[in-house]
């Protein structure tokens, strides 16, 4: 029940994924290996390593809760029985080329076109087939992040809801959080935040005319019922304009102008 707990777990998990890749690299196997520790000293198990079909790097793991069978049942009710983690860009030689190649369709918006994150869904969506969304956990930092979190999303538009922990997810924006100047700062995002209200009111008018009221759903409305845990360094570009965006919403709150936001 501790969120810290929770936290911790889920980014040793993480970590774990990023070690099992430096052990492949380097050659470690047996009792050279260095990355079990990460989850067995959580009474995890890894139940397979997910590879992608590029380059063979390791960049993802499912691991299975295997607690000891001394542990009373009334502390594990919100345990998963899965976890699914994502690693990271790695700077080594052996698979920084192909994480740099998705950090780049990242920022182009076309992570989901990839293979590695059809890999990543279908095994979310095989194991969560088989155990449920409530048994499930994913978890990710940086590029696996991204990774993680379009997973979720996917997830959450089939009405699966995993319980997620997002570290440092990348946000594809202008790194404003960085502006020392309080008043520009906040006014290149009112300014933002009006023109994408008129965009989307033009598109949802386009839309309507499209299709049947019936049949139209506001994607984001689909995607509502899923709130993923985020965090965020403040210190990081890649992920920091997270902390604006939400005080952003805040402040527009604030000054009356929370429709638009």
């Amino acid at each position: 029940d501790n969120p810290y707990h929770r936290m911790s777990v889920a980014a040793c998990l993480v970590q774990g994924v990023y070690i099992l890749e430096r052990d492949r690299q380097e050659k470690r196997e047996g009792s050279d290996a260095l990355a079990p520790p990460w989850w067995t000293f959580f009474h995890f198990q890894l139940l397979r390593p997910l590879v992608d079909d590029v380059d063979s790097s390791i960049f993802g793991a499912i691991y299975e809760f295997k607690p000891p069978s001394s542990q009373s049942n009334d502390t594990l009710y919100r345990s998963p029985r899965y976890v699914i983690a994502f690693r990271g860009t790695l700077t080594r030689a052996h698979s920084v080329s192909r994480d740099v190649e998705l950090d780049i369709h990242f920022i182009r918006q076309g992570l989901h076109k990839t293979s590695r994150s059809n890999i990543a869904i279908q095994a979310v969506r095989n194991t969560v087939a088989t155990v449920g969304d409530s048994n499930v956990w994913l978890a990710g930092h940086s590029l696996g992040s991204a990774m993680a979190l379009l997973t979720g999303k996917t997830m959450a538009k089939d009405g699966n809801f995993i319980e997620s922990f997002l570290f440092n997810p990348p946000f594809t924006s202008a790194p404003l959080e960085k502006i020392k100047d309080e008043r520009v700062k906040h006014g290149i995002r009112f300014a933002g935040s009006v023109i994408t209200a008129g965009l989307t009111l033009a598109m949802k008018a386009k839309q309507a005319k499209q299709q049947p009221k019936d049949l139209f759903i506001d994607p984001f409305t689909a995607l509502s019922a899923w709130v993923p845990c985020l965090f965020v360094n403040p210190s990081d570009h890649i992920c920091s304009e997270y902390i604006g965006y939400f005080e952003h919403r805040r402040n527009m709150e604030d000054i009356g102008a929370g429709v638009i936001e």
